[in-house]
C-alpha cells in the first residue's frame, strides 16, 4: 500500500483523524506546535511509512503514542485488513483521551493502555512489532522493548531524526542487534530503524 494511494475508505478514516487531531491540538499539546499545521506530510504520511514496512495483519505495541503517531495510523491501516491489533501505550491522561476518541471515531483496530512504557510488557505479554516515534533515545527505547524482543522474534520500528548515528553508537555500548535503515521518503534527514535479534551486551 503506497502512502498517497490508499483506498477511499482508508483515506476517509485518515480525514476523520486529521480533523479530530486539529480540533484537539488547539486544547492540548499533541505534537510540537511548529509541526501542527503540517499534519498530513509531517505526521500522517510519515507515520504510514511504518505500516508500509510490515503491511500485514499483526499485533503491534506502539510506545508513547501521544498524538497518535504512528499508532493510530497503523490501527487505521489495519482496519482495512479487518485483522491485527495495535496496543497504544500512553501515560498522559489527556492524550490517552484523545487517542480513545480517535480510535472509536475512525473504526481503527486498536486499544489504549494508559500506563508507562516500562509497565506495558506485564499488561501486553506478546506482540509481533514494537513502534515508537519521538519518545526517547534509542538506548532507552531498546530497554522498553526488550521484554518483547530478547529471545523472541519481535521486530521494532523506530523513527529517528538527523542525530540517529549518535543514538546508534550509544545503544551499541549496551546492546547487540540486527539493523536495517530505511530512509524516510517524507523527511530527507530522517530514518526508520528496523531492529531485530536484540541481545544485551555482556559487560
Amino acid at each position: 500500500m503506497s502512502m498517497q494511494n490508499v483506498s477511499r475508505e482508508t483515506r476517509e478514516r485518515l480525514d476523520i483523524f486529521a480533523a479530530l487531531f486539529m480540533k484537539w491540538a488547539k486544547a492540548i499539546n499533541l505534537v510540537a506546535p511548529s509541526t501542527k499545521e503540517d499534519v498530513w506530510s509531517r505526521h500522517i504520511w510519515d507515520s504510514a511509512q511504518i505500516f508500509n514496512l510490515a503491511p500485514q495483519a499483526a499485533t503491534w505495541v506502539d510506545l508513547g503514542s501521544g498524538g497518535g503517531f504512528p499508532g493510530v495510523i497503523t490501527a487505521i491501516m489495519m482496519a482495512e485488513l479487518g485483522d491485527g491489533w495495535v496496543h497504544l501505550v500512553e501515560s498522559n491522561q489527556k492524550k490517552a483521551s484523545f487517542l480513545r476518541v480517535a480510535l472509536s471515531s475512525t473504526g481503527a483496530r486498536g486499544s489504549i493502555h494508559s500506563i508507562r512504557a516500562e509497565d506495558a510488557p506485564a499488561v501486553i505479554p506478546e506482540c509481533d512489532y514494537v513502534s515508537a516515534r519521538a519518545l526517547a533515545d534509542l538506548d532507552k527505547l531498546l530497554g522498553y522493548a526488550s521484554p518483547w524482543m530478547i529471545g523472541r522474534s519481535s521486530t521494532a520500528f523506530f523513527h529517528k531524526g538527523r542525530d540517529y548515528q549518535k543514538e546508534l553508537s550509544k545503544a551499541h555500548s549496551g546492546w547487540d542487534f540486527d539493523l536495517v535503515k530505511h530512509q524516510s521518503s517524507i523527511q530527507a534527514d530522517s530514518v526508520i530503524l528496523e531492529i531485530g535479534n536484540l541481545r544485551r551486551r555482556m559487560p
